[in-house]
C-alpha cells in the first residue's frame, strides 16, 4: 500500500516547463557539437577525401605524360641519376598541370602540379601544387618554387615540418625525372618573397645552381608565417627509362 501511495505522489508532480533559457541552450549544446563535427571534417576527413583524389588525379596525369610509344609503368633498370644538362622545359600556359611531384618522406606522395600560385590551382582536385610563374621550371637553372596548402583543401604539404637532410623529391615531367635533395628548412614572415628568387633569399645573386624551393602556411590553420623547405638538384633521368628504381623501390613498386 506504502508503494502505491508513493507511485502516486510521483506521479502527481507536475512535470518540468520548458523555458527559454532551457531551449536556448539545448540550441546552443546542438550548435556546438555541430561546430566540432564541422571543425573535425575539416581537420581530418577532408583533408584525407580530398587529398586521395589530388593522389588520383596525380597518377592519371601520369598515364598521360608517358608518350604512346613508351611503356606506362615501367622502372628503370638501373638508379644511376645523370648529371650533365638536363632536357630544357617548355613554359606552360596558366593553370596548365605539367608535373608531378613526389615526397616519399611525406608517405605515398604524388601530386600534379599547375602553372601560377592562383587558388584555382592551389585548390584543384587535380592539381594542388602550384608554381611560381617566375621561377625556374623543373631542372633549369635557377629556382624551381612551387607552393602548396599546409591544411584544407588536401593539405599536401601539412608535414612538410618532417623533411630531414637528404630526403629526395622527384619531379616527373613529359621528358625526365628531375630529383632534388632537401638540406634545410626556414620559418619566414609572408613579406619574404626573397625564398623564390633565382638563389633563394639572395635576389640580387645570379643564379649558378638549381635549386627547389617549397612553400606553405605555418603555423598550422594560419596564414601569420611561412615554412620553407630548401632542396637542391642532384640529377636527372630520361622519361623513357621509366620511374626511377630508387623511388620505385620506396613505393613497392620494383
Amino acid at each position: 500500500m506504502a508503494a502505491l501511495d508513493a507511485r502516486a505522489r510521483r506521479s502527481a508532480r507536475p512535470r518540468r516547463r520548458a523555458t527559454v533559457s532551457s531551449v536556448l541552450g539545448e540550441l546552443l549544446l546542438t550548435a556546438g557539437v555541430l561546430a566540432l563535427g564541422y571543425a573535425g571534417w575539416q581537420v581530418w576527413l577532408s583533408d584525407a577525401v580530398l587529398g586521395a583524389q589530388q593522389q588520383q588525379a596525380a597518377r592519371a596525369f601520369a598515364a598521360d605524360l608517358v608518350p604512346e610509344h613508351l611503356e606506362r609503368g615501367a622502372i628503370a633498370d638501373a638508379s644511376a641519376l645523370r648529371t650533365d644538362e638536363p632536357p630544357l622545359e617548355a613554359a606552360p600556359a596558366d593553370r596548365e598541370s605539367f608535373a608531378i611531384m613526389h615526397i616519399p618522406r611525406l608517405g605515398e606522395f604524388e601530386r600534379v602540379v599547375g602553372e601560377g600560385t592562383s587558388r584555382a590551382v592551389l585548390d584543384s582536385l587535380d592539381q594542388g601544387l602550384a608554381h611560381y610563374r617566375e621561377s625556374a621550371m623543373p631542372g633549369g637553372l635557377g629556382n624551381f618554387a612551387v607552393a602548396g596548402h599546409r591544411n584544407g583543401q588536401g593539405g599536401p604539404f601539412t608535414h612538410l615540418d618532417e623533411m630531414r637532410i637528404g630526403d629526395r623529391v622527384y619531379v616527373q615531367t613529359a621528358s625526365a625525372w628531375h630529383v632534388y635533395e632537401f638540406r634545410n628548412h626556414e620559418y619566414v614572415p609572408p613579406t619574404a618573397v626573397g625564398v623564390v628568387a633565382p638563389v633563394p633569399q639572395l635576389p640580387h645573386v645570379p643564379a649558378d645552381g638549381r635549386y627547389l624551393t617549397l612553400t606553405t602556411c605555418n603555423p598550422e590553420w594560419s596564414a601569420a608565417g611561412r615554412l620553407i623547405a630548401y632542396a637542391t638538384w642532384v640529377g636527372w633521368q630520361s622519361a623513357a627509362d621509366g620511374m626511377p628504381l630508387e623511388l620505385a623501390e620506396t613505393l613497392g613498386r620494383a
